[in-house]
Formats: C-alpha cells, structure tokens, sequence
C-alpha cells in the first residue's frame, strides 16, 4: 500500500499518477552507493545546491566511512561507490575511501571540478586515481572560458582545463584504456539543457581543437533552484522554473531515475533517495534513515520520496546519460 493518499499527493506525484505506470515511484534496485563526503570545496560556485565553500566545516568522519565499507563488503548486488562532495577530495579519508573500495572489488567513481587537483597536497590525485582505476566525471559547465569563469570563479577554466590534460595523458578518455572520464553540463541559471548529443559534438570539437583533451561521453544535468542558486531566485522564479520543468515532464524517463537504483549517504551518516534529497533534508519515505539500520532488502523496495524538485530529472531526456548508465546495470 502506498504511504501516499490523493490529499497529500504532490504535483510530481499526479503528474506519475496521471501519465505513467510508476505511481508510487519505487525502488528497483541498488547496484549503487553515493558518497557524500561534505560540503567543504575549493570553489564557490553560483549554482551549487549544496552551498559548497572553502569556509564549510561538514565533513565525513572515519567512522562513518568505515560503516560504508562494511555495507559495501557485505553486499555484493552494490558494485559501484560514487564519491561527491563539495570537493570530496578535501576529505582526509577520500584516498582511503577510494583504495578500500577498490581493493574489495568495487567499482569507484568519483566527481570532481578537476581545478581541486592544483590545491596544495592533490597535485598527485590524478594518478593515484588512474591507478585504482577511478571512473571520473569532471563537472564543467561549458567549453568556453568566459561562461566556466562567470559561474565558478576568475582562472577555475583555465586550472580545470590544465587538470583535464593532465587526466588525458594518463590515458583517460583515450579509446583502448579502461580510464573512463566523463564531463557534466549543466546549463546558466535556469535554462534548459540542450539536446545531449548537439551539445556532446560541441564539446569534443572544441575540447579537442582547444586544449587536446577528450573524453568518453557527457552528461547534462538541469540546474536545482536550491541551495545557492535557489536563494538568487525570487519565489516567483522558482515556482515559473519548476512550472516549466512540468510542462517538459517525459514520462519515458521514469524507468530508468537514478533514484530507482542508488542512494545516498551524507557526510553525517544519514541515507537519502538522492543527493539533492539530502541537501533539502526529505527523508526516505519509509524510515531507516541512517547507515546504522542499513537493511539492502528493506532499502532496494522502498517508496521514494518525492517532490517537484522531481521534475528537473523527468524535464525532456532526464538525466539522459546516467539514466542509460543504470539501464545498463540492470542488464
């Protein structure tokens, strides 16, 4: 039965009731466990939903990366960790993290602004994730310099750029290696992303012909208006952005949502349907809101909480590539 009445049901929920055959929203799986390792980040990024800063102080303490790696050993359907932040590399445990996994054969993922890696003491990351062999999605949000330096700071273009081919020369992004490198788009306040594969031919193009860096494949995200970019937006604004995110729902999407095959652990140990879910603090639907009570039977059927927020993942294509991504672990 779902937890849900017709009462209470969001615009996200009608919208699922109404258009498609995943009302309640549920889990199918849980092949995926992202890490959330705090909010503390070298950049101060207009958009950023979780206020990522230099001056943030949450981070995830050893304790608590150790209860992930006991649930990662003990369940073999979870094959991938995925690491974000802030800058997760900031964390004093994010190599251990990242080592340990691999070592008990997990697949690891990490996401990162790749200008991180010019801080003092990441010089050396690029290889030590090459060699625990690290998939790696680089978050930048264009190909040009002018637009990365208006959202992210004067000169984050140029140190992300210099990180990328640094990252290429180890033979990530390569065809023929196993070093995986993935960028992520997402747009300038509260436009749309573009079609993925227009966009994708752009960024090899331009990436390629301007600084000799390729990658596998791109990944376009919608903009949360939380967070720092939702405190920059009237109430009026927010509510005609979330309007016209409804008004591009693609019920086609629906199968394949990330939130469907993963969750997430924040830094403080508390477990969420996603990572925007844990910015916002909304709460697994169902209880066990914390790695304590890990149960991976009771988690992988679970009722997700939903909100309208839920619509910038269902806008369109969704999150085009990552949903492909899960689509191809359920295989």
């Amino acid at each position: 039965m779902s937890l849900k009445t017709e009462v209470f049901m969001n615009a996200f929920d009608r919208k699922l009731k109404e258009t498609s055959g995943y009302y309640p929203l549920k889990a199918e799986r849980i092949f995926n466990i992202v890490v959330n390792m705090g909010y503390k980040c070298n950049l101060r990024c207009a958009h950023c939903y979780v206020e990522a800063s230099p001056e943030r102080t949450e981070e995830m303490p050893l304790e608590t990366v150790d209860k992930i790696l006991d649930i990662l050993a003990a369940n073999s359907e979870i094959t991938t960790v995925e690491i974000v932040g802030g800058a997760a590399e900031l964390n004093p445990h994010y190599r251990y993290l990242i080592k340990s996994a691999a070592d008990i054969g997990k697949k690891v993922i990490v996401c990162t602004n790749a200008a991180v890696y010019l801080e003092p003491g990441c010089e050396d990351l690029p290889g030590f994730l090459a060699g625990h062999k690290a998939q790696i999605f680089v978050s930048l949000p264009h190909y040009m310099e002018e637009v990365v330096d208006r959202q992210r700071g004067k000169g984050t273009y140029g140190r992300a750029v210099t990180a990328m081919k640094k990252l290429c020369e180890l033979g990530y992004g390569r065809d023929g290696t196993s070093l995986e490198l993935g960028i992520v788009h997402n747009p300038a306040g509260t436009a749309l992303a573009p079609p993925r594969e227009t966009l994708e031919s752009a960024y090899r193009e331009r990436l390629k012909e301007m600084h000799g860096i390729t990658f596998n494949y791109l990944v376009t995200l919608n903009n949360m208006p939380i967070g720092r970019m939702g405190k920059s937006m009237s109430a009026g604004d927010v509510q005609a952005y979330i309007k016209e995110l409804e008004g591009k729902f693609n019920p086609d999407t629906i199968k394949n949502l990330c939130c469907r095959q993963m969750i997430t652990i924040a830094y403080n140990g508390r477990i969420y349907d996603c990572d925007f879910r844990q910015t916002i603090d909304l709460p697994l639907a169902g209880g066990r809101s914390h790695i304590d009570d890990f149960d991976y039977e009771a988690l992988k059927r679970r009722e997700i909480a939903t909100n309208t927020l839920c619509f910038a993942c269902t806008a369109g294509a969704g999150q085009e590539q990552l949903d492909a991504w899960c689509e191809d672990f359920r295989r």
